[in-house]
């Protein structure tokens, strides 16, 4: 059944799409042997914690989560392009704040090339397009669904990638109102993720 929707899926153009808001925060509390060193743990922790939510929602966790362990805190770092503080409260041994970070967008995907991770970042340079993540429970005929009703709505999504029973979608911008209406009363949940979406049965 795998091997008939790649081949399905191996018809379809596979292209990258827009730019996204690679925006993660962490609440963190931390106690070491100084406030100084427990904010830095700190930092530490919620760097690594925002990068693995986020590009978690891009790529191969299975690849993603070795990958992180085995790459040095410095490293990590160069991925990060603004960091943002809130609450923050310290006192002689401990640390604790909400930090929030964005990835650096070009950065976070040459990493993840470097690693061999398979992931769907999207491209900076093409504005047109958002990304759907699709979860198919019944693989051949939820596809064979979704493109019927692709077609009725003269929506033209293009296939990015596929990780087992994941699809995941570039669908026009201009049709993103059309496209989840459509999905909706054909009987698919969904739900907004960062400027994306996911559906599933």
């Amino acid at each position: 059944m795998k091997k008939y929707l790649f081949a399905l899926l191996g018809l379809v153009y596979i292209s990258v799409a827009n730019a996204t808001g690679l925006y993660g925060v962490a609440n963190v509390n931390v106690t070491s042997d100084t406030a100084n060193a427990a904010k830095n743990m700190a930092m530490t922790e919620a760097r690594r914690q925002i990068i693995t939510d986020v590009l978690g929602q891009y790529s191969d966790r299975g690849t993603l989560l070795p990958a992180l362990q085995a790459t040095d805190d410095a490293k990590l770092m160069g991925l990060i392009a603004t960091t943002a503080i809130d609450g923050e409260q310290t006192s002689d041994t401990t640390y604790s704040a909400n930090i929030s970070m964005t990835l650096d967008l070009d950065a976070a995907r040459q990493w993840l090339v470097e690693n061999e991770i398979q992931n769907w970042l999207p491209n900076a340079a093409d504005k047109n397009y958002f990304v759907v993540t699709v979860n198919l429970k019944d693989v051949i005929a939820d596809w064979a669904e979704l493109n019927k009703i692709a077609r009725d709505e003269k929506i033209d999504f293009q296939t990015r990638g596929i990780n087992g029973a994941t699809v995941t979608l570039d669908v026009p911008v201009t049709q993103r109102g059309a496209f989840t209406i459509a999905v909706r009363e054909g009987g698919w949940h969904f739900a907004n993720m960062d400027t994306g979406l996911r559906i599933w049965k």
